[in-house]
């Protein structure tokens, strides 16, 4: 995905708040916004959000001295939902309707995210999802999907996103379900130590992407991931990163399970900021145009320029 002007304030926004937690000298801050503005001089206007991004949490690694900076984070952030677990666990077999209840608590998991310049409240985000309908809502279709599907991979986000996303798993029950995480620590994305900790392999097989990028950038990903990925009849893919590297994705049927969190992916969907969706990737002649439901039940038509550009147009004010 290509981006715009507010990706870069949101960048130097969440670096701003990074910087001033490490003990950097002055001086050493100063050269780290000098390089970090350096990449945002050397992408130009045509910066992949993806690329970028993985390239300047790079860099504050490399300032930091810590190849893992969200380690921590990481480990608290996993336990707070285990230690819900068994309360979400019954808020979701007592429900009406299962699938979508755990649905829905898998997309507040989302909220889950230190790759934003934002707090977040986890409780009042689960109360609103389990209240709320979807802003876009292809439910339906991907539980027909999942019944039809002899293979599914789904595409892991965030650590503390990732015990929903077992919850989630569980309820689908799904016998060849693989749950992919990056290849290597990137912000506070999953990595084969989070699903290891949160017992994971007892519900779905586990896969390293082969990269370590916070979104799925397939040219990059390992061999072994992508034949997965060609192979699957279906993609499960959670959170923002995610979707911003496989909103172009034309050769697979992808979900995007997310709450969207600025107002960049907002414009993109045509919804609001802080509404949760569930939009599936349709993809209906040879152009490439990708067709769903947006805000006010307009329909939304995207194609590879505008997805670029990152320019909303609906049918209500096109041209």
């Amino acid at each position: 995905m290509r981006s715009d002007y507010r990706c870069y304030f949101c960048f130097a926004r969440l670096f701003e708040e990074l910087i001033e937690k490490t003990s950097l000298s002055a001086e050493e801050k100063n050269h780290f916004a000098g390089e970090l503005f350096g990449l945002f001089n050397t992408e130009g206007n045509s910066f992949s959000v993806p690329h970028l991004s993985r390239e300047v949490h790079l860099l504050f690694k490399k300032y930091s001295g810590n190849d893992n900076p969200y380690k921590l984070v990481k480990r608290q952030s996993n336990d707070m939902v285990l230690s819900r677990y068994d309360n979400l666990k019954k808020t979701v077999t007592t429900s009406a309707d299962p699938f979508v209840t755990a649905l829905k608590l898998a997309i507040a998991g989302n909220i889950i995210d230190y790759g934003i310049p934002q707090q977040f409240d986890l409780d009042e985000t689960i109360r609103k999802v389990l209240t709320s309908d979807f802003a876009i809502d292809h439910s339906k279709d991907l539980k027909q999907s999942l019944s039809e599907a002899k293979s599914v991979l789904y595409i892991g986000d965030n650590a503390g996103e990732i015990v929903f996303d077992k919850l989630f798993i569980e309820t689908i029950h799904h016998p060849d379900l693989w749950y992919a995480v990056r290849g290597a620590p990137i912000i506070n994305d999953v990595t084969l130590e989070d699903a290891n900790y949160v017992q994971m392999n007892g519900v779905a097989h586990v896969i390293e992407n082969g990269y370590d990028a916070p979104s799925t950038m397939l040219s990059h990903c390992s061999e072994e991931f992508k034949d997965l990925f060609s192979r699957a009849d279906i993609v499960i893919s959670k959170g923002q990163g995610n979707l911003e590297s496989l909103l172009h994705e034309s050769s697979k049927k992808i979900y995007f399970l997310l709450m969207v969190k600025c107002d960049v992916i907002a414009d993109i969907l045509g919804v609001k900021k802080g509404q949760f969706v569930v939009a599936r990737n349709i993809f209906e002649n040879e152009n490439c145009y990708s067709k769903w439901q947006g805000r006010d039940g307009q329909n939304l038509y995207f194609d590879q320029p505008l997805l670029d550009s990152t320019t909303y147009r609906s049918t209500d004010y096109a041209d």
